[in-house]
C-alpha cells in the first residue's frame, strides 16, 4: 500500500495540500524539466492526491522537491484538477506556512525554486507571509472578444505567473456567492470565446484564468474579484496571479505607483495586500501578502486493488 504523507492548508480561504513524502522521483534538474516528466509520466499521482475521492476540484496540490537553483528552501510543483501550473500565488503562501509548521523554516525571508523561476518570501513576525513574485506584465490592453450568449466583452491580457483575461464584472450579475454558478458559466464562456478567437498569451500559451473585478466592499480593498480557474472551480481567496496580473494592469495605466499599497478583495470577503517595485529592466515586480492557516495532518493511502486509485475519471 502507498502512503503519501501530506499537509492541507488554506491560504484566505483558498486550500492547499501540500505533499511532504511518498511523491514520484522526478530527478534531478530545473523544475520546469520535472514539471513535464510529472505531467508525461505520473499524472495519476496528481488525480489521486487532489481529487475524489481523496480531495475535490477546488483543492491545489504542491509537490515539494528537492531545489534545482542555488540557495533555496525547496522546490515545488504546482497542480490543480486541470493539469499542472507554473506558479500559484496562495499555493507559495500555503507552502510557506507549511514548511513553518514542520519546523523547517523560521520567519525572515526565504528562496522557493518552482517551475517559472525562484520566488523569495517573507513570514513576518505576525505571521502574514509576503510573497515577491515573478515579474508580471500586460501584454494587451482592451481586447475585445465575442462571446456566446453574452455579446461583446472587452479587457486585458496579463501574466502574473499564469495568464489572465481581466475584465469588468458582467453587469446583470453580482459578485456574490449566491451568483457563483452564473459567474462560472460566464467566465467560461470566456475562456471559450478567446480560444476560438486565437488570443493566446505572448508564448503561445492558453489564457486559462479569466478574471472578473468590480469596486470592493471591503474599506481596505480597491477591488473585488472573481477568478476562474483552468479547472472550472473559481479562486477562494484573492488570487496571487491573478492579484499580480491586475497590478500589472494598473501599473502599466499608471494608476498604481511603485511602493503603493492596495487591498484586493476576494470572492469570499478575504484579502491580500498587493504593491509592486520595478527592477533594473523597468519590469514590474509584484508582492503579494496574505494568511494561511494548517488544517490537517494527514497520510493518502492507495491499496492497488481500489478501483479509483488514481481518482475518479471517466472510463
Amino acid at each position: 500500500m502507498l502512503r503519501v504523507h501530506a499537509i492541507d492548508s488554506h491560504t484566505e480561504g483558498e486550500p492547499t495540500r501540500v505533499i511532504i513524502s511518498g511523491g514520484p522521483d522526478l530527478g534531478i534538474g530545473p523544475l520546469r524539466e520535472r514539471r513535464e516528466r510529472f505531467a508525461r509520466g505520473h499524472d495519476g499521482f496528481r488525480r489521486m492526491t487532489i481529487e475524489e475521492p481523496r480531495g475535490s476540484d477546488v483543492l491545489v496540490g504542491a509537490l515539494i522537491v528537492e531545489p534545482h537553483e542555488p540557495n533555496c528552501v525547496a522546490g515545488v510543483i504546482f497542480f490543480n484538477n486541470a493539469g499542472f501550473l507554473g506558479m500559484c500565488g496562495h499555493g507559495t503562501i500555503g507552502v510557506a506556512k507549511t514548511l513553518a509548521h514542520l519546523g523547517r523554516i523560521q520567519n525572515g525571508t526565504h528562496r522557493l525554486d518552482t517551475p517559472v523561476g525562484v520566488i523569495e518570501f517573507t513570514i513576518r513576525s505576525d505571521e502574514i507571509v509576503e510573497v515577491a513574485s515573478v515579474p508580471a506584465r500586460r501584454s494587451r490592453k482592451g481586447v475585445t472578444v465575442d462571446v456566446k450568449g453574452f455579446g461583446e466583452v472587452v479587457g486585458d491580457v496579463a501574466w502574473g505567473g499564469n495568464w489572465f483575461f481581466l475584465t469588468t464584472a458582467p453587469a446583470r450579475v453580482p459578485l456574490d456567492r449566491s451568483r457563483a454558478a452564473e459567474l462560472v458559466n460566464h467566465a467560461s464562456a470566456v475562456r471559450r470565446a478567446l480560444a476560438k478567437a486565437g488570443i493566446v498569451g505572448d508564448d503561445g500559451s492558453e489564457i486559462d484564468h479569466v478574471e472578473f473585478t468590480a469596486p470592493a466592499r471591503r474599506r481596505d480593498c480597491a477591488w473585488r474579484n472573481f477568478v476562474l480557474c483552468p479547472g472550472g472551480m473559481y479562486d477562494r481567496s484573492p488570487c496571487g496571479t491573478g492579484t499580480s496580473a491586475k497590478i500589472a494592469c494598473l501599473a502599466a495605466d499608471d494608476a498604481l505607483k511603485p511602493g503603493e499599497h492596495v487591498g484586493a478583495e476576494s470572492f469570499i470577503g478575504t484579502r491580500f495586500e498587493a504593491w509592486y517595485a520595478l527592477n533594473r529592466e523597468g519590469a514590474i515586480m509584484p508582492t503579494i501578502c496574505g494568511r494561511a492557516w494548517i488544517t490537517a495532518e494527514l497520510d493518502l493511502l492507495v491499496d492497488e486493488s481500489d478501483p479509483c486509485a488514481e481518482g475518479i475519471i471517466d472510463r
